[in-house]
């Protein structure tokens, strides 16, 4: 094993931050696995840091001095990939105007990365398991077998072994690259190191644009490590230099740093909800508008199923009522039908009349989505989006006894902007 002054070396001179013993480890391993041609297989989140491993690998290797190519094989087409890797011949293809090298023939005698192999295609997975096994490929449109030494680093973000269960990855190259496997944590397993991550990030934006560094109080250095960084080193760089560009004062404690970070339903990168008019708010409210047309539009449904009940049975009874109960929930004064006082006959105040002694066969050739909507000319003012919205908070509030968080969760928008549309519509 490696001692802590060789893995701090190694730390400084390929720029990795943090004490974390889950990171220390996995720089102890790739040490190890350095001086060997072992094939290397990391896994770990995006945003990691995987391809700072692929580098150490390389450097502390007896192949440092050759070439070292770092290649996304999510971001090669399908169609193109076999020749990006392994090269083609002249006229093997559309397009194809001259003979072309390939990533593992440039490469000899130095290390390929390829990162997120999960997404290589199949057919491009069977080459890659020859030259590993072998040393041998092909290039595309020719049929002679040229020779190659070079050592692959592979990386993912996907669990294989589940890739391997759907038919997604071949499972014999799974076990080819996973010679020697080093996990990388994700920065909600790293502890302090995320603080320490923040200050570097900070201290790099002053010097580049000559400002004061940050600073965080000791509630916001807790709120930090709280956070679980879905997004990890990447999203963590944005967040301190978002907050570095923006905010004026150089302390920021944890109320502050809070605006930067994203709300637990929401997975995305961070994005700053500081300002109350900003595209984040816009996009909230948009959402809360979808969810208000989806409900009235369900709500319309199901006032079809009624009338068409309705007219089925003659009248409106009891039983239909308390069938259809959600479509009164709203209503302030409760509504109860007594089918004793009133009879068979049609209810007071119903906006459309219906014939009791329809006929049955009438009927039969009904279709709930045939039925056209009907709307009284005084019901027009209902379909307000603003009037439905109020209706969505003040029911959203009644629901969890006014508790603010719960009922924003519940309406699938954030706590600021439900706070602002309570102001908004004078919600007492």
């Amino acid at each position: 094993m490696f001692s802590a002054s060789e893995i701090q070396s190694v730390k400084q001179r390929f720029g990795i931050i943090g004490n974390s013993p889950l990171l220390n480890h996995a720089i102890s391993v790739a040490m190890q696995a350095s001086p060997t041609d072992m094939t290397v297989l990391i896994t770990g989140e995006s945003g990691s840091g995987k391809e700072s491993f692929s580098k150490i690998i390389h450097a502390l290797s007896t192949r440092k001095h050759g070439k070292f190519i770092a290649i996304n094989c999510g971001a090669i087409p399908e169609g193109t990939i076999d020749s990006e890797l392994f090269g083609h011949e002249k006229g093997s293809f559309t397009g194809a105007h001259e003979a072309r090298k390939g990533y593992f023939e440039v490469t000899d005698g130095g290390s390929i990365f390829l990162d997120e192999i999960g997404e290589m295609p199949l057919g491009t997975q069977a080459r890659l398991l020859r030259v590993l096994e072998n040393g041998e490929f092909i290039k595309v449109g020719s049929s002679k077998v040229l020779k190659t030494n070079v050592r692959v680093i592979a990386a993912t973000n996907v669990n294989l072994i589940k890739a391997v269960e759907k038919g997604k990855f071949r499972e014999d190259l799974y076990y080819r690259l996973n010679t020697v496997p080093i996990y990388v944590p994700p920065l909600r397993e790293r502890g302090e190191d995320v603080v320490l991550l923040f200050r570097k990030f900070t201290s790099d934006f002053s010097e580049k644009y000559n400002v004061k560094p940050i600073s965080l109080t000791d509630d916001a250095k807790k709120l930090l490590m709280r956070f679980p960084f879905p997004g990890n080193i990447r999203q963590l760089k944005n967040i301190a230099e978002q907050v570095s560009l923006l905010e004026k004062e150089r302390e920021v404690d944890g109320p502050t740093l809070s605006k930067y970070l994203p709300t637990e339903q929401s997975r995305l990168p961070a994005v700053f909800t500081g300002s109350s008019t900003g595209e984040s708010s816009d996009f909230t409210e948009r959402e809360l508008l979808y969810k208000v047309l989806f409900d009235m539009k369900k709500d319309m449904n199901e006032l079809k199923k009624l009338v068409l009940e309705t007219y089925q049975s003659g009248g409106l009874n009891a039983n239909i009522i308390n069938k259809h109960q959600t479509l009164f929930e709203d209503i302030e004064s409760p509504v109860t039908f007594e089918e004793e006082s009133r009879g068979p006959s049609t209810p007071v105040n119903m906006p459309i009349v219906l014939d009791p002694q329809a006929k049955k066969e009438e009927l039969e050739d009904y279709d709930d989505d045939n039925i056209e909507d009907i709307i009284h000319e005084e019901d027009d003012n209902s379909l307000s989006l603003e009037k439905k919205e109020k209706e969505m908070i003040l029911k959203a509030l009644r629901k969890h006894n006014n508790k603010r968080k719960y009922a924003a969760s519940d309406l699938g928008i954030s706590e600021r902007t439900l706070y602002r549309k309570i102001k908004q519509y004078d919600i007492d």
